[in-house]
């Protein structure tokens, strides 16, 4: 809701709008003295330039916005914004992100694997500001990035400065699980999950992905997989941050996603296929609705001024009256 802390500053409306009223009915103008320029019996001299007359109408233009401006940043408006402040604790939610090169196959509505991910965990983090959500990258190795938070603004940087290939060319979905586990297992949380999004098997790494699974169920964290990505050839293109190598060509996409079903059937989580970013969306969704938990809450009141923006927008306004009118126009006053 919006509200004026000084709303007595619109009456400097009013001596506007009268000198307006009185410049109209020829009360109050300046004084004008018609002056012919032209030789005896010639024609008179005439303005035509259009683009003056459209500059000083700019210019005037201008100066009103500035005025107006300035009298609403002395009016002082405010926002009005209620925001939830949370008195009990939400659940921990930990991706556990692939961020192997397979991941820049550009086959998503245009986005590639990683860029579609990203874009629909941010949205979800910023939609559901109760609980609590961490990262944990996945390749050859694998490393926490951002453990369970309720501070989205960290969270949500830490999403978007990922990139294909930081962690070797492998897949190690056993070892990016067990990480997650480690880190999710002294939690006190009402509910705890791992979502593990990937577009592959496991390839790489000492831990077998059911072995992590059963860790996860011994600490009573569920466990929901996402297989991202289509079948068949797909674009790719992404650059070795390590060598500074771009490589561009085709992937064959192709995996068995019964490992995937069969680790979160372990943990009585679910498995999703996701071959859209509407699909990942409404996976992820699921996810959040089944995991939901009944949180106690009151709302705070926050204000948002605009008193400094304003008065900026103004000056800018001014200045640049004044440079239409002493630079363009060659105005003396």
């Amino acid at each position: 809701m919006i509200d004026f802390m000084n709303p007595f500053a619109f009456l400097f409306f009013i001596p506007v709008l009268f000198l307006f009223l009185l410049r109209k009915a020829k009360v109050f103008s300046s004084p004008a003295f018609p002056v012919i320029l032209s030789d005896w019996g010639g024609s008179a001299f005439k303005w035509k330039g259009g683009f003056f007359k459209f500059t000083a109408v700019i210019k005037t233009a201008l100066f009103l916005a500035g005025y107006v401006l300035v009298v609403l940043a002395f009016a002082d408006p405010v926002i009005h914004h209620d925001q939830k402040v949370y008195v009990s604790r939400g659940n921990d939610v930990l991706f556990v992100l692939d961020v192997s090169p397979s991941m820049a196959a550009r086959d998503m509505g245009g986005l590639t694997r990683l860029e579609a991910a990203k874009q629909v965990i941010r949205f979800l983090a910023e939609q559901n500001t109760g609980a609590s959500f961490g990262l944990v990258q996945t390749a050859t190795e694998a490393a926490l990035s951002v453990p369970p938070t309720t501070d989205r603004k960290t969270f949500i940087e830490h999403i978007d400065t990922m990139t294909v290939g930081t962690l070797g060319e492998g897949t190690a979905i056993g070892t990016g699980l067990s990480t997650a586990v480690y880190h999710l297992a002294s939690s006190k949380a009402p509910e705890k999950c791992i979502i593990l999004i990937t577009d592959g098997e496991n390839n790489a790494g000492s831990i077998h992905p059911e072995t992590a699974a059963s860790l996860a169920f011994e600490y009573g964290i569920k466990l929901y997989t996402v297989g991202l990505g289509t079948r068949g050839n797909v674009p790719l293109q992404y650059t070795d941050p390590v060598t500074g190598k771009v490589f561009n060509g085709y992937l064959e996409s192709d995996f068995d996603p019964a490992p995937l079903q069969k680790i979160a059937l372990m943990t009585d989580g679910r498995y999703f296929s996701a071959e859209t970013v509407a699909g990942l969306s409404a996976a992820l969704n699921n996810i959040s609705n089944r995991e939901k938990v009944v949180q106690t809450y009151y709302l705070k009141t926050v204000d948002e001024y605009f008193y400094d923006k304003i008065l900026i927008a103004a000056a800018t306004a001014f200045a640049l009256a004044w440079i239409l009118s002493r630079i363009v126009l060659k105005e003396v006053f």
